[in-house]
Order: structure tokens, then C-alpha cells, then sequence
């Protein structure tokens, strides 16, 4: 199948079908916490090959369990590592769309430099180009690339919205949809000021772009509800998804369904309550009550 007549299905997926999107990119530094959390204590790996290969062994379980289907799920975002090895004997993003049907991305970024201005900048990237073209021929449909705002800060926050949409331009202009993700720290003294601020920010450049080229937001649930309806209904963005940002699945979810058309894109919460070790059968109803509960909140 040629890379346009696959884009188009991913494109269709995406405009026509209820669901959320499965964050399964933590990278080097939050791979210890979420192996953890899954059960498998630090002393089990010895270096970062066999801590990789934990996680890819953990997230194959997530992505092979009967419930992570295209049903309910549209799309899910892995990390490079993810997208380099293999599940069940296909290229991972061969597999979670010939196999599931979800739509996969990729995340690009290499982590945050330290915080200037009240935010953090994501580091450089000098091996994007390599890295987008190795993308597009592992069939990626977007990417990811997160930065971080910690205080309502107007210089900061133009900084983190002029890096993101640089950075974006360059994986537009590599046939890619960039997830735009300037998070919002829950515990921003301002949370709705910065904001404010963010949203102004963005409308900004949405209204530059050329007609026809596409965007998606990955937003901190906000403080206002239907808060980023404007940046939804606008022309040129696919998708207006939210992280969960350290929001228990209770609340993330709450928050969601007071944000119609927004969908989530659940990390952390997504993985609440999978333990390695768990009967398949235990496991696998964990993950489906989970997803449910996500799907529901993200389909208003």
C-alpha cells in the first residue's frame, strides 16, 4: 500500500470514529517510575538494554491484550524504541494498525532543558530530520513533542509556543501530523492564567498556517470547561486530546467529560492497576474496565 493511501485511512480513522488515543512513550527518564508501578522493582535490570527491553515486554502486553483494539482506542503514541522493535513478528506500528487498527505515532522529543522563565523548553534536536525520515518509513501517521510550563509566565510561554510550532513546521514539511504538547503543570500556582496565556498563543499561529495543513493540541485538562472549543472547531486541527498530567483516571476523566470534543491521550492513567503479576485473565479486565471508563469520558 502506498504512504498517501495510508494516510488517508489514518486521516479517516480519525475524523470519523469515537475514541482516545494510548500514550505509551515514557522514554529513559519516567521508564524506572512506570516499571515500578508495574511491579518490576529497580534491582531487575542492569543497564538501559535490559530496562528497555522490560518495557517493550511490558507495553507488547498492553498493545497484544484483547481489550487495546481499534474499537475504542484510534491511536497510540510510542516511544522510539518502541517503533524500532517488533510485536508478534511485525514492526510495532506495523502491527498496531494491521492487527488493531489503531493509528500509531511517534514520540520525538529528547526530554526538557532546565526551567527558564517559569517553563521548560524541550532540548535540541539535531537528529530530527534522520528521525522523521525513519518515521515515514516505519508507517508513523504523527508525532508527539512535549515542553513544560510551571508559572503564567508570558515570555515563557511564547518561548514554548514558537519552539512548538517550529518544530512542527519541520514534521509537517516531512509528510507528518505534529502533536503540538505544552503542558500545563497541574500545580501551577496560575494553572488558568497560563492558560489563558497558552491559548492566545496558539490561536495565533493556528491562523497562520496554510489552509489544508493539519495539527493536533495535547492539552493539560483545563480549569475551564469547553476552555479550547475555539482551537477544536479550527480549521486546521485534526485533534484536540488531553494528557493526563497526574490526575488520578477518577479525575482525569471528570475533567474530560466537561470538555466536549476533546479526547484523552491517557499515559499514567492508562496503566493504573496493570500489574506483571496478574493472570492474563485479571489483566486483561483491569485494562478493558480502564479503557471503557476513558472511551466513555472522551466520546462527549
Amino acid at each position: 500500500m502506498n504512504a498517501s493511501s495510508l494516510t488517508e485511512q489514518y486521516l479517516r480513522k480519525f475524523r470519523t470514529q469515537p475514541g482516545f488515543i494510548a500514550a505509551l512513550d515514557q522514554s529513559g527518564g519516567s521508564t524506572p517510575k512506570a516499571l515500578r508501578a508495574y511491579g518490576i522493582k529497580e534491582g531487575a535490570w542492569s543497564n538501559d538494554e535490559e530496562m528497555f527491553t522490560l518495557v517493550h515486554e511490558m507495553r507488547a502486553r498492553i498493545i497484544t491484550s484483547p481489550p487495546f483494539n481499534g474499537d475504542r482506542i484510534i491511536g497510540s503514541i510510542l516511544f522510539e524504541g518502541t517503533m524500532d522493535r517488533d510485536i508478534e513478528g511485525q514492526p510495532s506500528a506495523d502491527y498496531l494498525w494491521n492487527i488493531k487498527r489503531v493509528v500509531p505515532f511517534l514520540k520525538v522529543d529528547k526530554g526538557l532543558v532546565e526551567e527558564k522563565d517559569g517553563v521548560q523548553l524541550m532540548k535540541p534536536m539535531p537528529q530530527l530530520g534522520a528521525l522523521l525520515d525513519k518515521a515515514v518509513a516505519k508507517h508513523i501517521f504523527g508525532t508527539k513533542e512535549r515542553s513544560f510550563i510551571k508559572q503564567a509566565n508570558a515570555a515563557g510561554i511564547k518561548a514554548i509556543v514558537d519552539q512548538q510550532f517550529e518544530v512542527a513546521a519541520q514534521i509537517s514539511a516531512a509528510g507528518l501530523v505534529p502533536i503540538i504538547e505544552p503542558e500545563v503543570d497541574i500545580h501551577c500556582p496560575e494553572k488558568a492564567k497560563a492558560e489563558t496565556l497558552l491559548k492566545e498563543g496558539i490561536l495565533e499561529y493556528l491562523n497562520k498556517l496554510p489552509s489544508g495543513q493539519l495539527v493536533m493540541l495535547k492539552i493539560t485538562l483545563p480549569e475551564e470547561p469547553d476552555f479550547y472549543a475555539d482551537c477544536i472547531s479550527h480549521p486546521n486541527v485534526l485533534k484536540v486530546v488531553a494528557l493526563s498530567g497526574g490526575y488520578s483516571l477518577k479525575e482525569g476523566n471528570e475533567r474530560l467529560r466537561n470538555n466536549h470534543g476533546v479526547i484523552a491521550s491517557f499515559s499514567r492513567a492508562l496503566l493504573d492497576g496493570l500489574l506483571l503479576q496478574q493472570s492474563d485473565a485479571e489483566y486483561n479486565a483491569v485494562l478493558d474496565s480502564t479503557i471503557q471508563s476513558i472511551y466513555e469520558a472522551s466520546d462527549t
